[in-house]
């Protein structure tokens, strides 16, 4: 029992504090551009058990997937864990998710007490393989993807184990930026350490205990009361991915949600089996991405732990794209995080009518371009380009922001830049791409760039194509993805959504993401909003007219008679 609530409450505060600490010390040491400025990483801190305690304000889709990353860590090390060590691992099979990510756990002690652990997990920029990036869609077995890392120690009570790291380190293009990141993972671990050991000079080892029981136990008890408002049933939804990369699609991803009044069950049951490319994911981040859409649609100040985790049950099929068997590839299972969210707040939308919002762009859309030099040394630019969120119930869509589930950052223009290899021509919004609704959904994002270098590797990972994000309560759909090898020229060529391309010096690239779907009868939507909206650049007039029936003049006013007689409400 927790002695009151004012020691819970700052308790609370104190042990997520601790790990936001951890993630600032990423975002300040990190040397890659994915992990330093798009921020593709996470950290959290678990107990002596492996169950998670408190994590960073970072990528949602890596956190739920940390409770099989210590249970591995645990089963490997169990009772030899000591003080000093440092463990790795990256394999789907063994704890992992997909190889670029790479979790690192310290365990902390406090004189003979194991407190617990401080996790970090980084995308790192490239761990070999046969395409710059480490996430080709077309590779058809994990083999061809990069190193796999089972759980490993890389330091042992204090001491670096020099062999193994020189090891990763030769199969990877860029080894001085796996090195960085992978020391700024370390670092992060030492502050999550020494806040977990201040904690437990503060509340005393076993009070330390007491309190994390405690944490995870209010999760638990704060998310079956906010399922105890759902009226019990399973409610059931259908979502796609566009296609595998290789030509097969569409993949559906279908889920039925139970809700009992405490307890939530997701079957996902009819899911596609698993793919031939590199989509297919791990059970562990089927959940995760579980976690985070019941976490964003209904719980947001319900800290998200182990104890948020228990009133879910799961099916997922074996050998699917949900839980692919080894040797599967893994690289770019991201899309299928971002599709199972779509497809869960799909069927709780009926269910909980004012949380849900319309789909988003389908997932922050990646262009990975290697470029070898005359020395044989590689450079590794990852362009992430976040487009939209759908219309929310009682607002609009958000431009140019990550998704749920990813909490990522656009690739600054000046990191790509630099280095030479690649201009950028332009970047920005597109108008009427924003599904139409009371709300209107999140514009589409583009990115225009030229490749500099005499050759380059392009690989892009993108969707929603052909399976738009899908409207709500009578809202449009969102606009269509687009890839166009270089546009406006006689030889313009429509891309693939996922291509892996060679080009050389002087090829233009647009990319365009997704535009989010709206909500609500588009009708409804107050004129002048849509006024505002033409003002703006978000929709043009003709946009106006077409998808509101709101008619604004050349010189930028209403024209309420003629949005009245449009909308047939005239007399």
């Amino acid at each position: 029992m927790i002695r009151d609530a004012v020691t819970f409450e700052v308790f609370r505060n104190a042990v997520t504090g601790v790990a936001d600490e951890m993630a600032i010390t990423i975002l300040r040491t990190a040397h890659s551009q994915i992990v330093a400025s798009s921020m593709d990483f996470s950290a959290a801190l678990c107990d002596a058990r492996g169950r998670v305690i408190a994590q960073a304000n970072t990528c949602p889709v890596h956190l739920g997937s940390i409770p099989d990353a210590m249970a591995a860590f645990l089963a490997e090390f169990g009772a030899g864990i000591a003080d000093g060590d440092v463990y790795l691992l990256n394999d789907p099979s063994r704890g992992g998710m997909h190889l670029p990510d790479i979790f690192a756990a310290a365990p902390v002690f406090a004189g003979p007490d194991l407190l617990g652990f401080a996790v970090t997990v980084v995308n790192h920029a490239d761990v070999g393989g046969g395409v710059a990036g480490s996430m080709a869609v077309q590779a058809t077995s994990i083999f061809a993807e990069g190193v796999q890392i089972p759980p490993s120690r890389l330091v042992d009570a204090g001491k670096l184990n020099e062999p193994f790291l020189n090891l990763v380190l030769r199969n990877v293009r860029e080894p001085e930026l796996l090195r960085g990141d992978l020391e700024s993972q370390l670092a992060a671990c030492h502050a999550g350490g020494e806040g977990l050991r201040a904690l437990a000079t503060r509340y005393g080892a076993a009070g330390l205990a007491e309190l994390n029981d405690e944490l995870l136990d209010y999760s638990e008890t704060l998310l079956r009361a906010a399922l105890a408002d759902a009226v019990p049933g399973s409610y059931a939804f259908t979502d796609h991915i566009d296609d595998d990369g290789l030509g097969s699609g569409p993949i559906p991803f279908q889920v039925k949600v139970t809700l009992s009044g405490t307890g939530i069950e997701l079957d996902f049951t009819g899911s596609s089996p698993q793919v031939a490319s590199a989509l297919n994911a791990t059970a562990s981040f089927t959940r995760s991405a579980s976690y985070a859409a019941v976490q964003g649609a209904l719980a947001r100040d319900i800290p998200a732990n182990s104890g948020f985790y228990r009133p879910f049950t799961f099916v997922i099929p074996e050998a699917s794209i949900l839980d692919g068997r080894r040797p599967a590839a893994r690289g770019a299972r991201g899309l299928v995080a971002y599709r199972i969210i779509d497809a869960v707040l799909g069927a709780l939308a009926p269910v909980f009518p004012t949380r849900v919002p319309a789909a988003g762009d389908g997932g922050p859309d990646s262009v990975a371009i290697g470029v070898t030099g005359a020395d044989g040394g590689s450079v590794v630019l990852w362009d992430i380009l976040c487009g939209a969120w759908g219309a929310r119930p009682d607002r609009d869509g958000v431009d140019g922001i990550s998704p749920l589930g990813a909490n990522l950052a656009n690739t600054p223009v000046e990191e790509l830049e630099r280095s030479g290899h690649v201009r950028i021509d332009g970047y920005g919004y597109l108008p009427d791409t924003g599904g139409a609704g009371r709300f209107r959904g999140g514009l589409s994002t583009f990115r225009d760039m030229t490749i500099l270098a005499p050759e380059a590797s392009v690989q892009i990972r993108s969707d929603r194509r052909e399976f738009l994000p899908y409207g709500l309560d009578g809202g449009a759909p969102g606009t269509p993805s687009l890839n166009l090898l270089d546009p406006g020229d006689p030889g313009e060529r429509v891309l693939d959504s996922k291509p892996h391309l060679v080009l050389t010096a002087g090829s233009r690239h647009r990319h365009v993401t997704a535009g989010g779907g709206g909500h609500g009868d588009p009708f409804t939507r107050e004129p002048r909003r849509v006024l505002d909206d033409v003002a703006e650049g978000k929709v043009t007039r003709e946009g106006a007219a077409r998808d509101y029936g709101v008619v604004v003049t050349a010189d930028g006013t209403l024209d309420h008679p003629a949005t009245a007689a449009l909308r047939g409400t005239a007399g």
